[in-house]
């Protein structure tokens, strides 16, 4: 499982003032109380909103996207999560743009959805929702019955659960949990309709995840995930209990498997960069046989989704921007046309299989779902828009595309210097712009040209340039690429951050003199380490959720989680390498931070602890340096309350306003 949690966090981020081509809005100097608590959110050093930067930076945070769900149980509609009030709940749609009816009004939001397969015969439509308490990620499967609108807890109410994927005939539902330890994935089964809590079928050791069952109902295919560069597909006989690998030649050799799932006559479909550096379509056939179909496509395939007649659709990962494929009848990868450029998120058929959903995001679309429709399989498809993704009231055409650069960093590859992806945004007029550069996280994610709502903040209200590099260790760019940031070679990120610094001083419309920096999770450790090494070339930055030490950060991490870690950070109960990440933590380089910083956490969030956060405050201040915070009591690993969210906004727009421009 490449990611093991897609929807669990959505980054709000934005800074604000007038057009860059209108007189700047006049903010007068900050005076930071030193402590208030607003709501659910702890603001220390802080200071106060003002009322005319609150108000322009609403519009932004008042974006709407809409999240492809899954389809209805008939096949006629569409479920998709989206955000009417505080939070991501559910809503159905009958027909393209038809209006969105709400399913859902939870105080949490709905992080994922599973529609039960309408051949169980009953009426009405039955969908099994994941939610969370305080972003704590310890998700709850509650069955949601519209018939009667009553919701009721499948899970144990404490414990992590994920994918629940139902059984095709709708008879049986399948889902993995950690409540026997806390640490390990075990199976689940329940069987629909039952008044009994659902049983568990199998305990495993380690992070796995439910991928498919098998057309006869009698087998599951589920994954066990070690890192990104190291997953096992296996299969679970349900009358026996047996797990068995899936390819069994391939055991003990470390291999990345991405999607697998079962065709409808059984043989097999996956993902894997086997015998390749880039993630590849296969098929298993029913001897065990692996072939590939998409070794003409240089970049990841990064989904697929197999119909009820065996069409199978694919995506892949053309440089950061998405590329929708169909196999033909002679099985090579044909594309298809008539959705916009930008970035496929979510891909489902249709339970006829004549229909195939999306859900699409783009530099100017903040989150739509469309449909490819094959009702005469000789003519192209039609394609239909489902939403229309609300924009604040802000006209999309006036929403920055980015430029896709690659600059040379400090090693070479071949004959020439390695070089870097990297977004670039810029705003209207003709500069020298001040820039922030955006760093994503993971550290295996990777920064794709979707809507960012605080990066066209910045540009139109701050005018700011905005830099979204995808350094070394990124998804999306081969294996070797992936790797090159691994163990000891950690710190050969951070300084990619640094030839980028580089390459800003050699554009005429960048400000060198006035840069910062901005990253969340992985992307907070990179902010840290770059005012660490290169404090005198930057003015600011702004770490979200951060790593200020990797040896706490291993040790206080969910247990669940540990041991992947481990696999890309390295194992710090190793005395050589328990130095080495000491090291390197910007926690044991305070006195070298010498730029603004602004540190922004939640508090139940189990990946990185609140902890990493105080500490690394405590001791910049110990310095004598002074450093926003805000907590968030009520989030989790990111901010994804619209209250909170809008305070974020708001108090990064008045950082910049008065530590970068």
């Amino acid at each position: 499982m490449r990611d093991l949690c897609k929807w669990a966090w959505q980054w709000a981020i934005a800074a604000v003032v007038l057009l860059s081509t209108l007189p700047v809005l006049a903010v007068p100097p900050a005076v930071a109380p030193a402590l208030r608590t607003v709501g659910n959110l702890v603001l220390d050093q802080v200071p106060e909103i003002p009322t005319d930067l609150a108000q322009r930076s609403a519009q932004y945070t008042n974006v709407r996207p809409a999240r492809l769900a899954d389809w209805s149980a008939d096949g006629k509609g569409l479920f998709v999560l989206t955000r009417f009030a505080e939070t991501m709940q559910l809503h159905k749609l009958s027909a393209p743009l038809a209006a969105r009816t709400q399913w859902t009004f939870l105080d949490e939001p709905v992080a994922f959805a599973a529609v039960r397969p309408h051949t169980h015969g009953e009426a009405g439509d039955e969908v099994v929702l994941g939610v969370d308490r305080g972003g704590s990620e310890f998700y709850q499967l509650q069955l949601l019955r519209r018939s009667d609108g009553s919701l009721r807890l499948l899970t144990d109410g404490k414990s992590r659960h994920e994918t629940p994927v139902w059984s095709n005939d709708g008879q049986q539902l399948a889902f993995v949990g950690t409540g026997r330890n806390g640490k390990d994935f075990d199976v689940y089964l329940w069987p629909a309709g039952s008044a009994e809590s659902p049983k568990r079928i199998a305990e495993l050791t380690g992070t796995w995840h439910i991928a498919d069952w098998s057309p006869d109902g009698k087998r599951l295919m589920i994954v066990k995930y070690i890192s990104i560069e190291e997953s096992q597909p296996h299969l679970l006989d349900l009358a026996t209990g047996k797990v068995t690998p899936l390819l069994p030649d391939l055991e003990g050799k470390p291999t990345a498997f991405g999607q697998v799932a079962f065709a409808p006559d059984s043989s097999v479909w996956l993902t894997t960069d086997h015998e390749s550096d880039f993630v590849r379509l296969a098929h298993v056939a029913a001897d065990g046989k692996l072939s590939y179909v998409t070794s003409n496509i240089p970049w990841n395939v990064e989904q697929f989704s197999v119909s009820a007649a065996g069409r199978v659709a694919l995506v892949a990962n053309d440089d950061g921007w998405s590329r929708l494929y169909l196999l033909g009848d002679d099985g090579k990868p044909l594309p298809l046309q008539g959705i916009p450029n930008g970035v496929i998120r979510e891909l489902r058929w249709s339970p006829d299989g004549k229909a195939l959903a999306l859900g699409l995001t783009a530099p100017n679309s903040p989150g739509d779902v469309w449909t490819l429709r094959w009702d005469n399989p000789k003519k192209p498809a039609l394609v239909q828009r489902w939403t229309e993704g609300e924009t604040g009231g802000l006209d999309p055409k006036r929403f920055v595309e980015p430029t896709l650069v690659h600059y040379p960093t400090f090693d070479r590859v071949g004959k020439g210097p390695r070089l870097i992806p990297c977004f670039v945004y810029k705003p209207a007029g003709k500069g020298p712009f001040p820039f922030v550069i955006n760093i994503h996280g993971g550290p295996e994610g990777q920064a794709r040209p979707g809507f960012d709502p605080s990066i066209q903040l910045w540009l139109a209200e701050l005018g700011v340039a905005v830099l979204v590099p995808n350094v070394r260790g990124s998804d999306g760019y081969g294996k070797a690429y992936l790797g090159l940031d691994n163990g000891k070679k950690r710190e050969d990120s951070v300084s990619d951050i640094g030839a980028l610094l580089d390459w800003a001083r050699t554009q005429p419309d960048l400000d060198p003199k006035r840069a910062a920096v901005y990253g969340g999770s992985y992307g907070g450790y990179m902010v840290l380490a770059a005012l660490v090494h290169y404090s005198e070339r930057l003015r600011a930055g702004v770490d979200v959720v951060g790593i200020s030490n990797f040896v706490t950060f291993l040790e206080n991490t969910q247990a669940y989680r540990r041991d992947n870690r481990r696999a890309e950070y390295g194992d710090e109960r190793e005395p050589g390498m328990r130095e080495f990440l000491q090291k390197i933590s910007p926690l044991s380089h305070v006195g070298r931070m010498n730029s603004a910083l602004f540190v922004a956490q939640g508090a139940n969030d189990p990946r990185v602890p609140r902890t990493e956060a105080e500490q690394i405050v405590a001791a910049v201040r110990q310095a004598g340096k002074a450093v926003w915070y805000l907590l968030a009591k009520d989030e989790g690993h990111g901010f994804q309350k619209k209250t909170n969210r809008e305070a974020l906004v708001q108090a990064v727009a008045l950082f910049w306003q008065t530590h970068l421009l």
